[in-house]
């Protein structure tokens, strides 16, 4: 049954529904401080200053183990789990009150969020100063929730409903003068000026009697506006009409909610600049009751722009000169603070002469990142997250067509980008079409996207007008990499040039490219978003070599083909890879497409980015999974399998078998599709040995037996003898141990012949494993020891870990276990750690070290259940029932026992 957690008010579980009893306070602290910080192991120290705030006793940390266990037995299996510095429950968003609320407010659903609160949080225990900063972050964004819904209601006339809300707040904050105001003004506004004065003087009477001052200014200005009870001046209302379903960007409405004298809002055509600085200013309509000005700049000059604006303040005549117009527009707002939009501005240029003095607003939409203004706050916006998108269509287009077809919905504003106005556009066309079902205009957006939202098709022809050929054609070559960010050396060699930091900066500021952060590596990575990729790569040169659009570079330089400005991609990606592959702790069985292009970046930034292989990795191999995929798509297999290849050592090292198994499968097909043979053998290959990882024997034995096939006619005896490794391996795992101890003797003599050491050290370990397995002792020991002198020689600090553990497994000696983990541990390899972890933990269980063995088994199950290794996990299980078992608890041991015989006969 599903537990759920709920700390929104006091502290309460329940299994399907159902209240669940948690004995003692002290294991109800203990689960309290988890599930603040869930997902993270919290150290033991800070859990026995939880439970023992004064003073922890001596026998602290067996206690804490006790109420731990005890936990466990009222949760059920599987909810905590142990660190080795401490403990931790992983419970996923729905499950646990308190992510569901962040959530929420993320999503700016803030009635929703505010539902959850049944008090103050964990309100039936005593606290603690560890909980603190958690606590007070959550009372902190409930504030903000509440003051956010608050002015949404403001904003859309909902007067009644603002009013409770406020008092409210008002009782939980009664020195909060900017919330009596707002008070005070709404109940005016809404013809209760008798409520409003009554107001006013209760907190006079409370600010001037407990606090001894008096009101603010702004508080008696709302006072002394109800006093002359009248009506503001005629002044300039010139917003455009707010959107009234207005969806998302909570985090920037907050932003331009705080006061400020400029802000900027920019971002790629179709975000929602103008929507959004339209809703803000009418939100904040009460603050500049002189008046709100709009002015739409487009390609207009600041001499047009400026006259307008006078003649919407009276005056007839403008001076002569645009520097007398600005100074006149300063000295009529100072008397006169009014918020001011300015939509569209081409650049800074054009919006200076027209800010105003200190005490009005302005806010600038822009589809350029304007920066040059000082002080200005800025704001940019990006895609709608699918949620918001999701609730601007259905607003749009009506709730129960959305509801009846969720999937069609999602897939349309999968299409759409996340861009507001697409999102809009496909909105409207289905609210004009009652009789369409969505899954019409799904197809259709499908089959021409562009065709159908035609307003978006004009805004992103205006952001893709005027750019210079190469900025244009980068865009399209960097949209068919995909929406996985990349390094900025690809626009280097998509150019086929050094050094091209202009094009990049120059689609970062247009809002073209996104700057989405710095890798480990400390380079600035780009995405282009999905909807503009779309657009270059339609408008943009052909990707599958086709002219560009443009023609060749009007400066002289080389012909840019898209396809060329890929294959070079791709050629970089190929050089790199292989440079950081060469440099990994173990690349026994490593493949290398000879055939493949390359170009090289700098020597000096090769070596910088290589140079930590495992970091470099771990930042690209994202983008280097996409840029299989697209070499594959273009038909250029020798780069499909090559990259796919390169990548497998690391891929191999931290257990990344989903994206090993895809790139390989699609490079696979692209090899076939060429009739290249040997690309092809590589990648089945490397399938067969996903599959090996992941117990899928009959599959894994008939990818090596094919690949093996191809090697021997095609005279490669190094790789037919790494595909008859893999055929020992699948029969060892199978106990197969005859006839697995003759494949690695018969990959072993072609080593030999073909002096690959490597190769040989490999072999020898995993005859020696197999001799082990059988009882061959004298064999084993021998195999073993050839093997730990060839690593050694060889400096493979990997292959000497794994030599280790068989060498432990020999002489039942914890050194050797404990320095095959110390090896893994170093190199990141938790797959091969878990099973140092697992035969450690035999060792300790054998000499009666219970405590350690039961939480390096823990260690190793989580590791085997996230890699998906069945029968590491099986076995794990098999160890801590027995375990459970010899400790006495006879219950726990026999449900691990259950699941473990469960899971092997899954396999």
């Amino acid at each position: 049954m599903t537990v759920t957690y709920h700390l929104l008010g006091p502290l309460e579980v329940r299994s399907g529904g159902r209240p669940v009893r948690i004995s003692g306070r002290k294991p109800r602290l203990l689960l309290a401080t988890l599930l603040l910080e869930a997902g993270c192991v919290v150290g033991a120290d800070r859990l026995a200053e939880v439970l023992w705030p004064d003073r922890p006793p001596r026998s602290a940390q067996a206690n804490l183990r006790t109420y731990v266990s005890s936990l466990r037995s009222d949760l059920g299996p599987g909810q905590l789990r142990a660190d080795a510095s401490g403990y931790a429950i992983d419970v996923a968003g729905p499950a646990l009150d308190l992510l569901t609320f962040e959530e929420l407010i993320d999503r700016g659903e803030y009635a929703e969020a505010l539902a959850l609160w049944r008090g103050a949080p964990l309100c039936d225990l005593p606290g603690s100063p560890v909980w603190d900063r958690r606590l007070e972050h959550l009372h902190r964004i409930r504030l903000h929730a509440a003051e956010a819904l608050i002015e949404r209601r403001i904003a859309l006339g909902d007067h009644d409903g603002a009013i409770p809300e406020l008092r409210g707040l008002l009782s939980e904050h009664p020195y909060r003068e900017d919330l009596w105001g707002r008070l005070v003004l709404i109940l005016h506004r809404g013809g209760r000026k008798a409520e409003a004065l009554r107001a006013y003087a209760t907190v006079r009477d409370r600010l001037v009697e407990e606090l001894g001052v008096e009101p603010g200014a702004e508080l008696r200005g709302a006072y002394e506006l109800i006093l002359a009870d009248e009506s503001l001046p005629v002044v300039p209302r010139q917003l455009p009409p707010d959107l009234p379903d207005f969806t998302g960007r909570a985090e920037a409405v907050a932003e331009l909610g705080r006061p400020f004298s400029v802000a900027v809002i920019s971002g790629p055509p179709g975000a929602g600049k103008s929507a959004l600085a339209v809703h803000v200013a009418h939100a904040l309509r009460e603050v500049y009751p002189a008046g709100q000005l709009y002015l739409e700049l487009g390609v207009r000059e600041p001499a047009d722009l400026l006259a307008q604006a006078l003649r919407a303040l009276g005056v007839t005549s403008a001076p002569p000169t645009v520097p007398e117009c600005s100074a006149l527009l300063r000295s009529l707002l100072a008397e006169r603070p009014m918020l001011v939009l300015l939509d569209d501005a081409r650049d800074a240029e054009q919006v200076r002469p027209l800010l105003p003095g200190n005490d009005s607003a302005v806010i600038v939409t822009s589809r350029r990142r304007i920066t040059e203004l000082p002080g200005a706050v800025r704001v940019q916006l990006a895609d709608l997250d699918p949620g918001e998108a999701l609730s601007l269509l259905r607003h749009i287009c009506g709730e129960d067509r959305v509801a009846r077809e969720r999937e069609a919905a999602l897939a349309i504003v999968t299409s759409c980008g996340g861009l507001p106005l697409a999102v809009r556009n496909a909105g409207a066309r289905l609210a004009a079409r009652p009789g369409w079902s969505l899954s019409v205009l799904r197809q259709r957006l499908a089959d021409d996207w562009l065709g159908e939202l035609r307003d978006v098709r004009a805004s992103l022809d205006h952001g893709y007008t005027g750019l210079p050929r190469e900025a244009a054609r980068t865009l399209g070559a960097l949209g068919l990499l995909g929406t996985v960010a990349q390094p900025g050396w690809v626009v280097d060699a998509a150019l086929g040039r050094h050094g091209a930091h202009d094009v990049t900066d120059l689609l970062v500021e247009v809002n073209l490219l996104d700057l989405v952060g710095t890798d480990s590596m400390g380079q600035p990575r780009y995405r282009v978003p999905g909807l503009i990729a779309r657009h270059a790569l339609e408008r943009g040169p052909s990707l599958l070599g086709a002219v560009g659009c443009a023609g060749p570079d009007e400066s002289n330089g080389p012909d840019l083909d898209g396809r060329e400005a890929v294959g070079r991609v791709l050629a970089a990606w190929t050089v790199t890879s292989e440079r950081a592959m060469a440099r990994l702790p173990t690349t026994v069985f490593s493949l290398t497409a000879a055939r493949a292009p390359r170009w090289r970046l700098p020597e000096q930034t090769l070596e910088r980015l290589t140079s930590d292989p495992v970091t470099w990795f771990e930042a690209e191999h994202e983008a280097l999974a996409g840029a299989v995929e697209v070499a594959a798509g273009l038909g250029l297999a020798e780069s499909a399998w090559g990259l796919a290849a390169a990548m497998v050592p690391y891929l191999d090292l931290h257990c990344h078998l989903g994206t090993w198994r895809s790139t390989h499968t699609a490079a696979l097909a692209a090899s076939q599709a060429a009739g290249d043979r040997y690309g092809e053998a590589a990648m089945l290959r490397g399938l067969a040995q996903v599959g090996l990882y992941q117990d899928r024997y009959e599959e894994s034995a008939e990818g090596f037996t094919r690949s093996r096939r191809i090697f021997h006619d095609l005279g490669d005896q190094r790789a037919e003898a790494i595909s008859i490794c893999g055929l020992g391996a699948v029969h060892q795992f199978r106990g197969r141990h005859a006839r697995s101890l003759g494949h690695f003797k018969h990959a072993l003599a072609i080593f030999l012949a073909t002096g690959d050491k490597p190769g040989e050290a490999y072999t020898r370990q995993a005859i020696g494993r197999v001799c082990l397995k059988s009882g061959d002792l004298a064999q084993a020991s021998e195999s073993l020891g050839q093997a730990m002198r060839l690593a050694q020689e060889l400096g493979d600090a990997h292959r000497e870990g794994c030599v280790c553990l068989q060498m432990g497994h020999l002489h039942q000696a914890m050194s050797f276990h404990r320095h095959a983990l110390e090896i893994f541990e170093s190199l990141g390899d938790r797959h091969c750690g878990a099973y140092a972890l697992q035969s450690l933990a035999g060792l300790q269980a054998a000499h009666g070290d219970l405590a350690r063995a039961s939480t390096g088994l823990e260690r190793s199950l989580e590791i085997f259940q996230e890699l998906g290794d069945r029968s590491g996990e099986a076995s794990t299980t098999q160890l801590l029932g027995e375990l459970h078992r010899s400790a006495g608890r006879t219950g726990l041991a026999l449900d691990y026992l259950r699941h473990a015989s469960a899971l092997r006969s899954s396999i």
